[in-house]
């Protein structure tokens, strides 16, 4: 026998061995204690991410591992842990409970019930840190997921399954339109998640109470680590949520998560981490910060049905300042994610809600991911609309205009009216289908300007009481045919003609 085999016999046996024995339990000490974070030392065999618990009774998780101490981040009040005192490694990473019975629930970043009701019973766990599944699991994003608004079905279609950035200015709108999109989901079989990231309290309790009016809980969890609660929950938030999120996905179901918003938590991390005396780089967040997205974002995906056949869909929303979105944090998630919404306060603040800039907005799954209905009447719609604003901003230094470019800024304007929408009120495909059609075929260029709301109300209105086999048709189709055409050009002409009496008899009185 060799000198090689006889080694490798060796540490075969040293292995048997080691696993016979019993592992004994490890402990540690705390030396020092500050602002949610203690250092330890003595814990020579835990890993990153693993729960230790402190003699105190609190607990908190690892998250820096160093050669001669060990940074923990403590899961509850800090003020309760003392230094000198000992603390144990329980062997256990991070993990959320997950059961069917968690929708409808509010919850923190650790799935305790923060809702007054009862606690969550099951005795199913899954780690909030997960790798993302491979190339070979995953399936191209081909299916849509409505979001009942508009201007993001029509320009920037959101597929089962993809990441898109809702980016822009504070009060832009960017939460609306993620509350708008859960709410759209009502009978469409996805689960919601809605986390909240470094939110007051009263903005948590609004966006609940919205989702309650509308009957959105039955299917939504809501995942809240509010500006009171520990940099800890804050931090590991997002993941929980994607966690529970991946419960659902296993079941083949459909998942929407929303991060509401991932530059708090960058926030967040870059607090715990100077903490911990990390190196600081650009404007003081840690090296790793692009890790901490990347490596969240990255699980949403669309599984092959060999695995399951099920869907997680990211929306991060990231807050910028004065429309920089060349920043740090911007960038990074820019370049995770498979597009993103960009909205602008100066479309907000001259009425265009939501304030979709339609020049910077992208989605890089693109009509791969929209019903064939939209993209029989939204084929021509984003470039229409981007010429439009280009020669709205020309004709500004321009007396006199040729009859075709004062066609294309009207026509532009009333595309543009159609495209806005009031908050909280989505809309099913087909009726999308059917107010776009009836700007982009030409039947609201006589229309005035400031009347073009009332219209549209109004063939809604009439879709609705005359319309309704028309409108199941192309629910459920996902198309329109020559038949279901002269149907519609049969009701958007009538309201218009409707419309000019109205206006006619107002003239003359």
């Amino acid at each position: 026998m060799g000198i090689i085999d006889s080694y490798i016999k060796d540490v075969e046996k040293e292995l048997k061995s080691s696993k016979s024995r019993k592992v004994e339990e490890e402990v540690g000490e705390v030396v020092e204690v500050k602002d949610g974070v203690s250092i330890l030392t003595g814990l020579n065999n835990v890993t990153y991410g693993e729960i230790v618990e402190f003699e105190s009774g609190e607990k908190g998780f690892v998250i820096d591992l160093n050669e001669d101490s060990v940074g923990v981040v403590i899961l509850g009040d800090f003020l309760k842990v003392k230094a000198g005192e000992m603390v144990k490694a329980s062997g256990r990473q991070v993990s959320v409970p997950v059961t069917n019975e968690i929708l409808g629930r509010i919850i923190d970043g650790l799935g305790r019930p923060i809702d007054g009701g009862d606690k969550i019973k099951t005795d199913k766990y899954y780690p909030v840190e997960k790798i993302a599944p491979g190339i070979v699991y995953r399936k191209p994003v081909s299916v849509p997921l409505q979001t009942g608004i508009k201007a993001i079905d029509a320009l920037v279609p959101i597929g089962r399954g993809q990441r898109e950035l809702i980016i822009g200015d504070r009060g832009t709108g960017k939460s609306t339109v993620v509350i708008d999109t859960i709410l759209n989901q009502k009978g469409k079989d996805v689960i919601c998640i809605y986390c909240a990231i470094g939110q007051k309290e009263s903005n948590v309790a609004q966006v609940v109470d919205v989702f309650k009016k509308h009957k959105a809980m039955d299917y939504t969890v809501v995942v809240a680590a509010t500006a009171s609660d520990p940099v800890s929950l804050q931090y590991i938030a997002p993941y929980a949520a994607t966690a529970i999120g991946e419960y659902f996905m296993d079941q083949g179901k459909d998942v929407l998560v929303v991060y509401d918003d991932l530059t708090k938590h960058a926030w967040a991390y870059r607090q715990m981490s100077l903490i911990l005396r990390r190196p600081a780089g650009r404007e003081a967040y840690p090296g790793d910060v692009f890790y901490l997205h990347s490596r969240l974002l990255e699980r949403a995906c669309r599984l092959d049905e060999k695995y399951g056949g099920g869907s997680l869909t990211a929306l991060p929303i990231i807050e910028t300042l004065e429309g920089d979105v060349s920043s740090y944090i911007p960038t990074n998630v820019i370049s995770i994610t498979d597009g993103q919404i960009y909205l602008d306060l100066d479309l907000f603040n001259n009425g265009i809600r939501p304030a979709i800039n339609v020049g910077t907005s992208v989605s890089r799954v693109g009509s791969a991911a929209q019903a064939k209905a939209m993209k029989q009447v939204a084929s021509k719609l984003k470039l229409d609309l981007a010429q439009y604003r280009e020669m709205a901003a020309f004709s500004q230094f321009e007396s006199e205009l040729d009859e075709d470019t004062k066609k294309l800024i009207n026509r532009g304007a009333k595309v543009t009216q159609v495209l806005k929408q009031k908050k909280h009120v989505p809309y099913d495909l087909a009726t999308e289908v059917a107010v776009i059609w009836a700007a982009i075929k030409g039947y609201l260029d006589e229309v005035p300007v400031d009347r073009v709301e009332e219209f549209e109300t109004s063939l809604i209105e009439d879709l609705s009481l005359r319309g309704k086999s028309l409108l199941a048709s192309i629910n459920k189709k996902k198309k329109i045919d020559e038949e279901d055409e002269k149907m519609l050009k049969k009701y958007v002409k009538e309201n218009v003609e409707k419309m000019e009496l109205e206006s006619d008899k107002n003239h003359k009185s």
